[in-house]
């Protein structure tokens, strides 16, 4: 009688979670001690209370995994829960990795877990169109008809989107307001003496869905004595798939990028989005065991989030008043995957008459997360509930951050609670303060 050929694409019954490409690092699961510390600045044991989806609970199933233990659908739904906000990382008082074991984990259950039909048609959705620019602006057309015409209203009026189709009825509750702003020429000169030539991450969805941050950034730029590049052609920066498990995808991505910013010749990569900036940093690491590991080191040595660099520059450029209340937001992965805080808030702290107020439980997760929200969109509405809630408690009249996911979710979250307050990017902030813009041009609501 002969065998059955094996499934070689995922693990048969009782085989160990993890194969021997890349699974969480043994050392680094032993880093845990376990104290809890994390407990209270994860968003899913806040929601939930639950040890298992907590840090230190997914820990302790990594190491049964190592162990020899089956990778269950139990133990998939709980690592499927992390946000990936890393507020654990920067809580932990033992230093632990936990950013590399969850990444090291998503892609053994990419790789390894058969996903039910559903889960594995909407996650490949997900990653046919969100990594894609192009693809993303064909939608900026249909979608600034389907709300210029009012018809966005009726159907949020109905109900019947949220009855019928959850998914679709959070993507629509995201989906900002779209206005035609003019792509930035390739290369825009400083102004003034140069101080650096930088290249700009246009991104994904910044690219598609916030074109007027991208043109504000570049502005600010050349204000500060930059001569900026933006490289023609550049895609994804491989942040979304590589924070989903997605390897072989956030690779490519990761190698055509580094293509496109080493023929630039530039000095710097300025992001302007939390997320992918701290992917490209990371790029070593992804490509550790790659031809391309030594360019991934060097490209990564160069990446910088805009606040970062703006602050070692030191301003140069004129700052106008701008009579405001802000609420700073620290969007996850530029404050606990990156570090970067003080930077952001000096900036904005050096406009005449802005006056910057913080944000209560800060670490907490707004529920964006990439496409978690999109995945998990009851929690990741109660995160935003949440979040929200806190914004307006400032008694702020504009809330600043810098990532497009946070923009997006906490404006949804405004609406539910029919609150109002304006929101911008850092940059456009800034932008607003060099160009002397009045306050006004900054201050209409997300509600």
């Amino acid at each position: 009688m002969v065998d059955a050929p094996r499934d070689v694409l995922g693990p048969v019954a009782g085989e160990p979670a993890f194969d021997d490409h890349r699974p969480p690092r043994l050392d680094i699961v032993n880093d845990c001690v376990h104290c809890g510390f994390c407990l209270t600045t994860c968003p899913t044991y806040v929601l939930w209370g639950e040890e298992m989806d907590s840090p230190r609970g997914r820990i302790h199933l990594m190491k049964q995994g190592l162990d020899g233990e089956p990778m269950t659908d139990s133990m998939v739904r709980h690592v499927d829960a992390c946000l990936g906000c890393m507020a654990c990382v920067t809580a932990c008082p033992s230093g632990v990795r936990y950013d590399s074991l969850i990444e090291d984990t998503r892609a053994q259950v990419e790789r390894r877990h058969p996903r039910k039909g559903r889960d594995r048609a909407l996650r490949e959705a997900i990653f046919a169109l969100f990594p894609y620019p192009r693809r993303l602006r064909l939608l900026r057309g249909p979608l600034r008809a389907y709300q210029v015409s009012g018809l966005q209203r009726l159907v949020a009026r109905s109900g019947l989107l949220e009855r019928l189709a959850p998914t679709l009825a959070t993507l629509d509750s995201l989906a900002p307001r779209l206005r035609r702003v003019p792509r930035p020429p390739g290369r825009v000169p400083a102004r003034g003496p140069r101080r650096a030539v930088v290249g700009m991450l246009t991104g994904c969805v910044q690219d598609a869905f916030f074109p007027d941050v991208n043109s504000a950034t570049v502005r600010v730029l050349a204000a500060e004595g930059c001569d900026v590049v933006i490289p023609p052609g550049q895609g994804c920066c491989g942040a979304l798939s590589v924070h989903n498990g997605r390897e072989e995808q956030a690779r490519g991505f990761a190698r055509a990028l580094i293509d496109r910013f080493e023929r630039a010749g530039v000095e710097y990569v300025v992001v302007n989005a939390a997320g992918c900036g701290s992917s490209m940093k990371e790029y070593a690491e992804l490509l550790r065991d790659d031809p391309y590991a030594e360019r991934a080191a060097a490209f990564a040595a160069k990446v910088r989030d805009l606040s970062e660099l703006l602050a070692a520059l030191g301003p140069v450029a004129r700052r106008h008043p701008l009579p405001l209340t802000v609420a700073y937001h620290d969007a996850c992965h530029l404050a606990h995957a990156q570090g970067v805080r003080a930077q952001p808030r000096a900036l904005l702290g050096g406009i005449p008459g802005l006056e910057v107020r913080e944000i209560a439980d800060p670490e907490i997760c707004c529920g964006s997360a990439g496409v978690w929200n999109i995945l998990n969109p009851g929690p990741a509405a109660e995160l935003g509930d949440r979040k929200a809630g806190n914004v307006l408690a400032t008694g702020a009249s504009l809330l600043v951050t810098a990532n497009p996911g946070c923009l997006m979710q906490v404006a949804a979250a405004v609406r539910r609670q029919g609150g109002a307050i304006a929101l911008a990017h850092t940059a456009q902030v800034l932008d607003a303060s060099i160009r002397g813009l009045p306050a006004s041009a900054l201050l209409t609501p997300a509600g």
